[in-house]
């Protein structure tokens, strides 16, 4: 994508809701810039008349005009700030916002490949990088032009000669500028990854700050982040000084200019062809000019680094989702009942075979158990009942319904998950349970906690249901955030369970309670249980074994055990070793 269709994508995307400010920011941006031109022009009359001529009729609207053009200038400057300090943050936002929006779109393919951390790099520091975009280059370049143009006017009105032996230098910056752009760019964007690089490595420390501290990893882990750290200020070094060299190239040409002006203009000075206010004016002009020039040149910089962060930002947004997003608000479809059948299906992540011909039906209103050793594929089997990933062979149907055709919403609103690793966000254990949820009934939501056992802990908390339940649940024990994870799905009510392992973090005590809870909720649903300890599976309706992504055999627990084999092998390992 070249920078123009990407800064046309800018304005059509974000910019140009915001037109109607924008277009008064400019307008004020005008009038900021032409200040510095009429001050050059006034100090004209204010060497010539004043101090020369020695008038002093002049000495007051000459005052009044020089102040008030510093009083427009502080208003106008104030304002348009205001105005593109609002534009810039909520087009940032917007970006960022949007970005998340289309990131939970994709499939779990995609999250398999792209690390958190390069995802919170890309939504929080690409899409932030671009906020002074807005300001740089709308009200930025648009107020340093308009500046600019007025101050050149104004060199040109008091000797078109002179202002152009002071552009002697301006040639010296085409080609240095071009090659500092190109090095610029790649500069940002690897900054960029090593920026993403070290939110990843915080990302995995902090997370698994338990496993770091019991294998004494501390020294090697900083070790590792203190080297991305090395080589992120080297690459940020080296940016700021590409970003430097552009303003300095513009002093050289700038310095080179005054002392060619002042070589020819002094000396017709000198012999009065041209008066002090003339020289004053002019040398004023080209003063003013210089750091509005100086800001233009570092636009190219500023340019480049925003541009390699919008390139990442607009690459993630270009990313097609496998399938279409689901619906905010979807009901479950209507199916004449939920029988879940697999037929011949097949995955692979790579060249790994995940399921092999995968073949089982799960009778509606009954509990079937998916058992076998580590890397079967049971969790898989999940992962594509709920279409987070799809195969790519067979099909699988529920209540005769290919779950290709349903759409995906709609899918998902069949399904309550209970896995053992129960994920619960930084908010409270209300809003955990609730996830969202806004219309439930207190009585409900109390059954619900109830029936969990969740109403068992919440005394020993300091706000009892409105207590903080931490990053990622760590205020609350395993068993606790399992019976919350739980008490989701009593809450949730859908007509299928997934439950993997539901109760593995549990005690022995309430174990039992939450198993007869999940039993009196089993009842008229079908279930569908990943099960490691074969002891909570004994009154399954169905055990399907399952090998290399394959069904090794099908029955219940006494015929497995009869029949020997991998489900006898797996209970004996459990129970006899």
């Amino acid at each position: 994508m070249t920078d123009r269709q990407m800064f046309a994508r800018l304005w059509r995307e974000y910019l140009r809701p915001h037109a109607p400010m924008i277009a008064f920011a400019a307008l004020l941006m005008v009038m900021e810039g032409s200040t510095l031109g009429i001050l050059s022009w006034m100090l004209k009359p204010m060497f010539d008349l004043v101090f020369v001529d020695g008038r002093e009729s002049a000495i007051l609207w000459v005052g009044f005009g020089i102040f008030g053009l510093f009083l427009m200038r502080a208003v106008t400057g104030v304002l348009q700030r205001i105005v593109m300090t609002r534009i810039s943050n909520r087009t940032s936002a917007a970006m960022q916002v949007d970005l998340l929006r289309h990131v939970l779109t994709l499939d779990n393919g995609f999250f398999q490949t792209m690390s958190p951390g390069t995802l919170i790099s890309r939504v929080s520091s690409d899409a932030t990088a671009t906020q002074g975009i807005w300001s740089a280059l709308i009200l930025g370049a648009g107020r340093d032009v308009v500046a600019l143009l007025s101050l050149v006017v104004v060199a040109v009105v008091v000797d078109p000669l002179w202002t152009l032996v002071a552009a002697t230098g301006t040639p010296l910056l085409i080609l240095p500028s071009l090659v500092l752009q190109r090095y610029l760019r790649r500069k940002s964007a690897r900054l960029r990854d090593i920026s993403a690089a070290r939110t990843t490595r915080l990302d995995e420390i902090f997370h698994g700050v338990t496993p770091v501290k019991l294998n004494a990893l501390e020294d090697y882990q900083n070790g590792r982040f203190a080297a991305l750290t090395d080589a992120f200020v080297t690459a940020k070094v080296k940016t700021a000084g590409g970003s430097a060299m552009i303003p300095g190239f513009i002093d050289v040409a700038i310095g080179l200019g005054f002392f060619c002006v002042l070589l020819y203009g002094g000396q017709e000075i000198i012999d009065g062809d041209k008066t002090v206010g003339d020289f004053m004016s002019f040398f004023t002009a080209m003063a003013l000019a210089f750091q509005p020039l100086r800001r233009l040149g570092s636009l190219a910089g500023t340019w480049q680094v925003a541009a390699a962060s919008l390139e990442r930002v607009f690459e993630l947004f270009d990313t097609k989702p496998a399938m279409p997003a689901p619906k905010a608000k979807a009901r479950p479809p209507e199916l004449p009942d939920t029988t879940i059948r697999f037929e011949n299906v097949s995955l692979s992540y790579g060249s790994a075979d995940v399921l092999r011909g995968l073949d089982f039906i799960a009778d509606a209103g009954t509990t079937t158990a998916l058992v076998g050793p580590s890397g079967a594929g049971k969790s898989t089997v999940f992962n594509v009942l709920t279409r987070l990933v799809e195969p790519s062979a067979g099909r699988v149907t529920i209540g005769g319904r290919d779950i290709s055709e349903l759409e995906v919403g709609s899918l998902r609103a069949l399904f309550s998950v209970v896995s053992q690793d129960a994920l619960l966000f930084d908010e409270t254990v209300r809003e955990n349970v609730l996830l969202g949820q806004k219309h439930v009934t207190e009585a409900r939501l109390q059954a619900a906690l109830d029936a969990a056992h969740v109403s068992d802990f919440l005394d020993s908390l300091p706000n009892g249901l409105d207590s903080p339940a931490g990053p990622r649940g760590s205020n609350l024990s395993g068993g606790q955030r399992q019976r919350v994870a739980i008490a989701r799905a009593l809450l949730r009510d859908t007509p299928i369970l997934l439950l993997d392992e539901a109760t593995s973090a549990l005690d022995t005590a309430v174990e039992a309670k939450v198993q007869d809870a999940i039993a009196t909720l089993s009842k008229g649903r079908t279930v569908l249980v990943i099960a490691h300890r074969l002891s909570t599976i004994t009154d399954a309706d169905r055990i399907v074994v399952m090998d290399r992504g394959q069904v090794e055999d099908v029955g219940l627990h006494a015929e497995l055990l009869a029949r020997g084999g991998i489900f006898a092998g797996l209970h004996a390992l459990q129970f006899d070793g």
